[in-house]
């Protein structure tokens, strides 16, 4: 087992630890750190920023040759972490010899501690692990409207720092958010925009995780395995790529192994959309999406996303845009509207 030691003071000094024990390459872009690392011990990137508030995040795409012991030192602070796990299994422990905990794909975990008390992560070999890890500062939090002071007073009762670990129920609207921020392309103060208010609403997320859990008293809330939630995350997944095949519900169950019932559940858990609803709400983005790029006109577009009907395809576009397609269309280029 490989023994990596973090400091988690600063961002930059993060990365020139990770860099110092994995080896590799680091770059900077406006605040932005990416480590990209590719040899016989590790391979994968690991990328972090520093927000306002006090808060700073760090995202693994990693997999290691052999075991992984990340100890994650608080030497002036507590503060309180955010773990979201898309891929891959990691366990924690407060110091050394606490109690292992467990939490797996699509489950948050939130972990403090006391000051001076490690926080370490296992990684396991030969896995693909991809976490991410928001970071709220509890040092200097003493503005009472500020982020940073209502997530310390949300965690830390009557104000008192004390170890506290909680584990979520599994939760792929976080894993869909997640893949926003992994998706955007842009560069610069764009990019760093974009990034810190996506980070926000997943902290969001994961805050409001954490009080369904409580009020419900369950850890739990759905009968899915993980298993199942894997398969309706690929589903979704496919259906997003390609909205304009003729899914159905029979021949999605057929591809996943899952029944009419656990596809439903699934697909309303995840999205809040039946299976058609989703599928329908594909092809209506995607239609938006020729609309602006292509040259097709309307009719050609209706073909092209899967519908048969261009009145049913008008009445669900409007739904949504609050205006026709050819209106949408006019408006985008007054010279490009055809029939």
């Amino acid at each position: 087992m490989k023994i990596v030691t973090i400091n988690t003071e600063k961002t930059q000094n993060i990365f020139e630890e990770l860099n110092a024990n994995f080896g590799g390459k680091v770059t900077f872009d406006l605040d932005e750190y990416t480590l990209e690392t590719n040899n016989n011990f590790a391979k994968g990137s690991i990328i972090g920023a520093s927000f306002n508030d006090n808060i700073s995040y760090v995202q693994f795409d990693m997999t290691f040759s052999v075991d992984v012991r990340m100890d994650i030192l608080n030497s002036k602070s507590s503060p309180i972490y955010f773990a979201y796990c898309s891929k891959g299994n990691l366990s924690h422990r407060f110091g050394v010899t606490g109690e292992e905990r467990a939490f797996k794909t699509f489950q948050t975990a939130i972990v403090t501690s006391k000051e001076k008390e490690d926080n370490v992560l296992f990684f396991e070999k030969g896995k693909n692990t991809q976490l991410t890890l928001i970071i709220v500062g509890t040092q200097n939090a003493d503005q009472k409207h500020s982020l940073n002071h209502k997530v310390k007073d949300t965690f830390f009762e009557n104000n008192e720092v004390q170890d506290f670990f909680y584990v979520g129920s599994y939760n792929l609207k976080i894993a869909e958010k997640i893949e926003q921020l992994n998706a955007i392309t842009q560069t610069g103060i764009v990019r760093n925009l974009l990034k810190e208010g996506i980070l926000r609403i997943i902290l969001a997320m994961e805050i409001q995780q954490h009080t369904d859990d409580v009020s419900i008293g369950a850890k739990d809330t759905s009968c899915l395995t993980l298993r199942e939630m894997e398969e309706i995350k690929e589903l979704s997944e496919a259906i997003k790529a390609n909205p304009e095949e003729a899914f159905t519900i029979k021949s999605l169950s057929k591809k996943s192994g899952l029944s009419p019932n656990k596809l439903q559940e699934g697909f309303k858990l995840i999205h809040n959309r039946t299976v058609n609803d989703y599928i329908t709400h594909m092809r209506v983005l995607k239609a938006e999406i020729l609309i602006r790029t292509s040259d097709l006109n309307i009719s050609e577009i209706v073909y092209c996303i899967g519908f048969t009907s261009r009145s049913y395809f008008s009445k669900i576009f409007k739904e949504k845009f609050n205006c026709s397609p050819k209106e949408y269309k006019f408006n985008l280029n007054p010279l490009a509207i055809t029939a």
